[in-house]
């Protein structure tokens, strides 16, 4: 499998929802999953489950934007997508930076963070899970 197709303008919070606010350190897009990187003044940047620091989710950006600009991201509830999911499925965050995959797209040595579970076709309950702990 490969990381979900999320379209960005189709990334909405729901009623349940918990939103977070910081500041992005780079290009953010609507529907990545969000680090604060500890090296820049906790700015918000697309996670990555290649590196230990990088994979360290804590949300899934709400909107767009570009370094110093303010960021909304949702860290608990219920968010919705484009139709990107399996339901039932646990999703991650991918090797690649920003992106989302399902837990099996991992490859021994890569990072887990669980984001959630889909339990629609378009719906992602955010649990996040930082294990800092690698697949073997």
């Amino acid at each position: 499998m490969a990381d979900v197709s999320v379209t960005a303008a189709s990334v909405v919070k729901t009623a349940t929802s918990l939103i977070g606010y910081g500041t992005a350190g780079g290009t953010v897009t609507a529907g990545q999953p969000v680090y604060a990187d500890t090296t820049a003044s906790n700015k918000l940047k697309p996670c990555d489950a290649d590196v230990l620091a990088s994979s360290k989710a804590i949300g899934i950006a709400l909107h767009g934007a570009s370094d110093g600009q303010p960021l909304q991201y949702c860290y608990g509830g219920n968010l919705t997508f484009n139709s990107a999911f399996t339901v039932g499925e646990v999703y991650v965050c991918s090797v690649n930076a920003g992106g989302i995959a399902p837990y099996a797209d991992l490859a021994t040595g890569d990072f887990v963070t669980i984001l959630g579970v889909a339990t629609t076709v378009t719906n992602l309950k955010i649990g996040i899970l930082y294990s800092a702990t690698a697949k073997p």
